[in-house]
Formats: structure tokens, C-alpha cells, sequence
């Protein structure tokens, strides 16, 4: 029997992509909101495809992606997220990841895709080769945030967003020494000596 994982913190888009999943023939499908729940969930439901956000509490997509990974379970993850695929496509497909589909995009995108790893195929968006859409600081630019950690980009983007280090270290399950030490080498990494610089730095790039 065809199952599925849901994992985003929104309701109205888990109860979007439900309705994908059930037109495609899915009988079992079951939700998680936060990523630090998505492990457990897979072992006692055993599902053959997930769904996975990449902006979650607790637990990042990214860190999902890594210990579904480290345990070897057999499902196939499909990443459905508003990031810039130029960003975190690479990253999620180094993780494991057989999809990548904008939240941008029409739902048909994400039909396409659910079909394509239930082949047994990947689907994923065709990036800029040798970065020759960007300019010249577009592109080094582009290499420091490729430089960055999962982690790193994660706060980046946060931090892109206006939301403050309490707000973040609440989020990630940090302690607020830890997100300042965060900003501190990600402002040194990326050569921007504010805040406001490290968000400008974000908006340019497509980061949020």
C-alpha cells in the first residue's frame, strides 16, 4: 500500500499536499509539523515517500535529511520548500534526496515530482551552469555562501529574515551564546560588518 509523510509546519499546506498525495493514490498518509519528530514517525509507519520542508522547528531539513540518511531508511524524501533551490538543491541532494520542488511553483510541479521518485527517478530544477547568469559578485558571492555549513546557512537565512538571535536560539534549540557566535563567524565569512549588511548580503543573493 502507497504511504506518505508530510513534514511542514503549516497546516494548509500539509492539507495541500494530502490532497496531491490521495489523487496519486495514496491510502496511508501521516503529518509531522516539527522535524525532530520525523525519525520516530518514519519507524513506526514505515512510509515510502516523505515530504519534507526545509524551514521546521526543532529540527532543520537539512538535519532531517542527514539522519534519515544515517539510519538507511528505505523511503524516498522529496523536499518541498519556498528556499532557493541555488542554495540548497546541491545540498539536499548530497543528503539523500531523489526531489526538489519550489513551494513557488504550481502544484502540478509537485505531481510531476511525487511521480518521477515513485519511478524510481529524481526531479530537480535545472541550476545556471558555471554561475554564467550571475555577475562577477554575484558569483563570489555565491561561493562564500556555498562555503557556509548547513547550519551556518540555516541561521544566514534567519537572520536574513530580521528575526532576532533569542528568536533563533529558540528555534534551533541553542543556546543565544551559540546563535552569537554564529552571526559573529557569518559576518566575518561573508565580510559584512552589520546585521543589516548580513541581511542585504541574504536579499541580494536569493537567500530568503
Amino acid at each position: 500500500m502507497k504511504s506518505a509523510l508530510i513534514v511542514d509546519d503549516h497546516p494548509v499546506v500539509r492539507a495541500a499536499i494530502r490532497i496531491v498525495l490521495q489523487a496519486a493514490g495514496f491510502k496511508q498518509i501521516h503529518e509531522a509539523s516539527q522535524g525532530n519528530e520525523v525519525v520516530s514517525l518514519i519507524r513506526e509507519h514505515q512510509p515510502r515517500l516523505v515530504i519534507l520542508d526545509l524551514n521546521l522547528p526543532g529540527s532543520n531539513g537539512l538535519q532531517v535529511l542527514a539522519r534519515i540518511k544515517a539510519n538507511d531508511f528505505a523511503c524516498r524524501v522529496l523536499v518541498f520548500s519556498t528556499h532557493e533551490p541555488m542554495f540548497y538543491q546541491d545540498r539536499c541532494v548530497r543528503a539523500g534526496a531523489m526531489a526538489y520542488v519550489t513551494k513557488t511553483n504550481q502544484l502540478e510541479q509537485l505531481r510531476n515530482a511525487i511521480r518521477a521518485v515513485m519511478s524510481g527517478h529524481t526531479y530537480f530544477s535545472s541550476l545556471p551552469d558555471s554561475f554564467s547568469t550571475l555577475n562577477a559578485v554575484q558569483t563570489t558571492e555565491k561561493q562564500m555562501i556555498d562555503q557556509l555549513s548547513d547550519r551556518e546557512l540555516s541561521i544566514f537565512q534567519q537572520l536574513g529574515q530580521g528575526k532576532s538571535n533569542k528568536a533563533i536560539a529558540e528555534d534551533m534549540h541553542l543556546s543565544h551564546k551559540t546563535v552569537s557566535t554564529y552571526k559573529t563567524r557569518l559576518m566575518k565569512k561573508l565580510g559584512v560588518s552589520s546585521a543589516v549588511h548580513l541581511r542585504d548580503f541574504a536579499k541580494r543573493n536569493h537567500v530568503i
